[in-house]
């Protein structure tokens, strides 16, 4: 079995693959505090409770593929595959990874690598050209070509960074549970808060998606726009141009590098 890692700001989410099944999968915080030891002990965790696996860490899992926007962990995780791991093939997406995807931006390396690899998993599963919305700490907004290159995209703040900010400034606001209102109109300071993430957000993403579909075909209407990311079911249901949601876009696309790089090992 394939075991992938997403390393995101705020969580990390772990998929197992079964071939192109995902089995089982798992969302705990991202901590960079945490020791390659402590993340074997996770992991051990984790996956000892999955039927399919032994009882020792690494029964059962023929490939690792990992990506990471925190160094800090990439770092403790490239020690635990050489601990742990080592006699399985692993696959860390960085510079010179093959993904597949051009990346036609001013300075390539600066672009995350979980925003590659959802556009390496957006062309294999709906072809460009596209626009991945993920909703993480922050809300990206990817755009790939007809030709399946990777040709720039938007960061905004995300839901969380925007209701921690309010929370925060807001003399008279607290902290919120993100959920969807009874109605747009609150008629409490909870409500009211709730509508502007809900329905601001959804505004958001049709405004930005709407101006990038026109830069980035000739008909708008021929790009398919693609939500992924932990806090997508909050807006998918308000806003008008998303057409697909797929919850393990990167971790797709983390087999899929895993597969075009493992035979080059």
């Amino acid at each position: 079995m394939l075991l992938t890692i997403d390393v995101g700001n705020t969580h990390t989410v772990l998929g197992l693959f079964d071939g192109e099944d995902i089995v089982e999968h798992w969302r705990i915080s991202t901590d960079a505090r945490r020791t390659a030891d402590e993340l074997a002990v996770l992991l051990q965790g984790l996956m000892g409770m999955h039927p399919l696996l032994g009882d020792e860490l690494g029964d059962g899992i023929d490939g690792i593929a990992i990506c990471a926007t925190v160094p800090s962990v990439l770092h403790e995780l490239r020690e635990v595959t050489r601990r742990y791991y080592g006699d399985v093939p692993a696959v860390l997406v960085e510079p010179g990874v093959k993904t597949g995807v051009p990346i036609l931006t001013d300075n390539p390396k600066e672009v995350g690598a979980d925003r590659i690899i959802n556009a390496v998993a957006a062309v294999e599963l709906f072809g460009g050209p596209a626009i991945v919305v993920d909703f993480g700490t922050a809300t990206t907004f990817d755009a790939v070509s007809a030709r399946g290159e990777y040709v720039g995209g938007v960061i905004a703040p995300g839901i969380e960074i925007s209701v921690e900010a309010l929370g925060v400034k807001g003399a008279q606001l607290r902290k919120i549970e993100v959920a969807r209102p009874r109605s747009v109109i609150g008629k409490n300071t909870v409500e009211a808060m709730q509508s502007g993430i809900v329905y601001g957000f959804a505004g958001q993403v049709d405004g930005v998606v709407g101006r990038m579909a026109r830069e980035l075909a000739d008909d708008p209407d021929e790009v398919t726009v693609i939500a992924t990311g932990g806090l997508a079911p909050m807006v998918l249901g308000e806003s008008s141009v998303i057409d697909e949601h797929e919850p393990w876009l990167t971790l797709v696309g983390l087999r899929l590098v895993y597969e075009r790089n493992v035979s080059r090992m």
